[in-house]
Parts: C-alpha cells; structure tokens; sequence
C-alpha cells in the first residue's frame, strides 16, 4: 500500500446478454475499474450447468490473456471482479469471484466493501457444516447465499434472505446456473452500484465508467437496500427489502475512488472535485503564482481552485503510466526517490514558482513529504499544500483500507506540525461542511466517518478488534 494513498476495496461487473462475448466486455469492464483495485481479478461465466472461473492476483491485463478470454466458452451471462484486500491475504484463493455448489445449484459471487459480522457468520455456517477455503468475507458471502437459496428452495428469496443478516458494506453481483444476474446493494448505500442497458442486454458495474467503455447506456443507480435480478438480458424483478436507519453513501468515493468520468448518484465525480477546489480557494487561499494538482485525483480540484482564485492553473507532474503494481528497489537511495518513478515534477513550470499543491488527501504523510521534496527540487520557491478532504481521524470498517487510528498523522500531530513535517510554506484542507457543500448534488446523503467517527451502522466490537 502506498503510505499515504487509501485504497479502495474492489469492483464489481455482471452481464446478462444476447451476445454470447460476456467474458470480453467483463474483461472491458474490468479494465476501465482497474483503479479500484490491482491485486487480483477474476471472471466466471455460465456454461450449460457449469460455472466456469478464472482469476489469479495480479493487473487485469496480466490475469487474462488472450489465449484465456478465447478460451472461456460463448455465454451472454458473466461476472467479474477486480481486487484490493482489506480482509484476507492477497493469494489467489481469496481473490473473486467465489464459485459455491450446492445441492440444487450453483453461483458465482462478486462483492465490493467490507462485511463487519462476518465472522459471525463463518462460524454459523462451520457449526452447519460449511467448510471455507479462503479467508475472504466475500467467500462468506456466497456460501451464505448458497445455504439460504436451498433453505427457501429459490435463489432469489435466499439472496434476500442472507443479505437481510449482512452488515456493513456490500454491493454485490451473483450469476447462477440457471441464468440469474443478481445485483444487490446495502441498505446504508456505502458502495456505487449502477445498470446499463443497450440493444444487446443488461450489465451492472460499480462505476458508470464501465458501461461507457463497454457501451452501455447509464441507466440509473441500484438503490440502497435494492435487489434486482436480470434474465436473458431483461430486468425481471426489482424490490428494496433491506431497510436502514440510515442512509449514508461513502463521500470519499467523489474524493479519491471514483474515475472522474463515472456519474455516480446522478452527481458527475469530476464536477464534484471541480466544486471542491472552488471551495478550497474560498476556504484556504494562497498568494502564489501558479496551481498545480497531483495526479489524478488532484487534477480536478486543482482546476477548480485556479477557476476561483484566477491563479494559473499549470501541469506539476508527468505520471508515469507504465509501471506495473510494483517497483524493485535494489538500494536505500532508489527507494528514496522512488516518487520520481510515478510522477516527475516539470521543473519548467515548477522552477522560481510560488505553487499551490492540490491533493485529495494525507493519510500517513511521509509520501506527501517526498512530493513535496521533489518539487522543492525542481527549484519550486514556495508550496502552500491544499486537500479536498478534510483531515482523516478514524477507521472505516466498510471496505476502505485506513488502518489504525495510531497510524494516522491527523491524530498524531497538530496542523502546524503537519506543514513542518511535510516542509510547506501554508497547509489547508477542506472543512467539512465546505465538502458536503461540494457534493450537494447527490441524491444520496453521505457516510462522513473517517472524518467525523459517527457511522451510519453499528459496528461490532470484533470488527472493531480488527483495526487496533
């Protein structure tokens, strides 16, 4: 994990076709999600009365090759899967989707976020017989729905039944032997979940940018507490049966998760990170000469704070988009400059400059400290450092890779002590009622935990445990 980036749990994709390339357009699909997670993929399709399944660690492009695309059988019914792994260790048995049998059918399960009554769940399941070969919450998923299918003798009462005792973070996508697509997502709304619909069937993604590049129409969102299941490319049924307090979709998805490109709850990812460095030149302004964002999260923001203020708005970095999940640091001195290997200051535009520095966010700061650093030695003359969020105190159990509170410098160190540590001239972030502001377009209320500790659901004291 980068030290200073958060990391997001995972995407999700399903189709029910006509067309009988649904392992492509997955592969696609997966493709244009592969910032949502970089440690494994995976993609099964329905064959006949078989499910069959790839999937290995690693990029998107280096789990499938073309020799395996070709050699998944012709079906129109497909699910897939990219990862990042917040429960479990990163081996191929916990990487999705989870393929279950059971007595009167098959699934395979793809799940985005985080399960915080897992365990709870594994260990009913042991007590009922159930064997686990992964330690993945997601396997815990599928197994369950599998049991509850074949208690109420129909799939889709059984996957309503399980994810009626599921808490915490979970969007997810189901295809069976019987040529079920079924999508759900959590009552609370924590992850995105979207349909798209062309003349060929429907899909279901977490971003909208997925059906854009696999052409699909947008559609609408999966509502929180939503259950929708799509046969032979057609929705056959949608219901909400799964009921929240509250309502509370993760507000960091518009920060850093999200492509710019997705729309995600009818609001447009990019024009919400416009809006907050509109909001971050009213809250925080600079005397400088020139703006400049980090890549990619940054850039929007940055644009929006050069709009407000009228300072010119420059490229900083060159992003290196060619390296692969891993560097090899052979020796202290190369792993040291080691930020130089993804983004490369352009000292022409850098050099003699007052620069105001737009990031998403510092989490750990010894990064940020390190880009910084870089500039100062492309002969940048100040930098005063902005952040679209405000600062991170607290753990998300819902499928946001924080960590320890401990761990985080905003718990550690006072403001002034976190623009020395990172040796900048002025350091702001955004306030929080400055980023409800700039997300206001939402048709869904927000989950502002990690920056506020209040959460949308109950959190157990064994989730709890697992970020001490």
């Amino acid at each position: 994990m980068n030290d200073w980036k958060i990391h997001e749990k995972c995407a999700v994709f399903g189709a029910s076709l006509t067309l009988t390339e649904s392992a492509g357009i997955t592969y696609n699909g997966l493709l244009s999600m592969q910032h949502r997670g970089q440690e494994g993929a995976g993609i099964a399709v329905v064959s006949g009365n078989r499910i069959v399944c790839h999937k290995n660690v690693g990029l998107v492009s280096e789990v499938f090759s073309d020799k395996i695309l070709m050699d998944f059988p012709k079906s129109g019914l497909c699910v897939g899967h990219t990862r990042y792994s917040t429960t479990g260790n990163n081996t191929r048995q916990n990487v999705q989707p989870f393929v279950t049998e059971y007595l009167t059918g098959r699934i395979a399960t793809a799940h985005n976020g985080n399960i915080t009554n897992a365990k709870e769940i594994r260990e009913w399941l042991q007590s009922h017989g159930v064997n686990f070969m992964a330690s993945s919450d997601s396997e815990v998923i599928s197994s369950f729905i599998a049991y509850k299918a074949l208690e109420k003798n129909d799939l889709l009462q059984g996957v309503i039944s399980a994810a009626e005792k599921l808490k915490g973070a979970f969007s997810f996508v189901i295809i069976s032997n019987d040529n079920k697509l079924i999508a759900v997502r959590d009552p609370n709304g924590f992850r995105p979940l979207c349909i798209g619909q062309n003349e060929y069937g429907t899909v279901v993604a977490s971003e909208s940018c997925a059906l854009d590049c696999c052409g699909f129409s947008l559609i609408r969102d999966v509502q929180p507490g939503e259950v929708v299941m799509i046969e032979n490319g057609k929705i056959t049924h949608s219901s909400i049966p799964l009921k929240a307090a509250k309502v509370g979709f993760c507000i960091f998805e518009y920060v850093y998760f999200a492509r710019p490109d997705s729309v995600i709850n009818n609001l447009s990812v990019y024009e919400a990170r416009f809006n907050m460095g509109r909001i971050l030149a009213r809250e925080c302004p600079a005397d400088a000469d020139v703006v400049c964002g980090v890549p990619d999260s940054g850039l929007a923001a940055a644009s929006g704070y050069a709009e407000e203020s009228g300072i010119p708005l420059v490229t900083g970095f060159i992003k290196n988009r060619y390296i692969g999940r891993s560097f090899i640091y052979p020796v202290q001195a190369q792993r040291e400059s080691a930020v130089h290997l993804k983004l490369n200051p352009l000292k022409t535009n850098i050099e003699g400059k007052r620069i105001v520095l737009i990031d998403d966010s510092i989490v750990r700061g010894t990064t940020g400290a390190q880009t910084i650093s870089a500039l100062r030695s492309a002969g940048a003359k100040e930098v005063h450092m902005r952040l679209s969020s405000p600062p991170f105190k607290y753990t998300c159990y819902f499928g946001i890779d924080i960590g320890s509170e401990k761990n985080l410098i905003a718990n550690n160190m006072s403001l002034e002590q976190i623009r020395k540590a990172i040796n900048v001239e002025t350091l702001g972030y955004i306030s929080k009622e400055g980023l409800l502001e700039a997300c206001k377009k939402s048709t869904l209320p927000f989950c502002m935990g990690c920056f506020t500790g209040k959460y949308n659901t109950e959190i157990s004291d064994y989730a709890k445990s697992q970020f001490e």
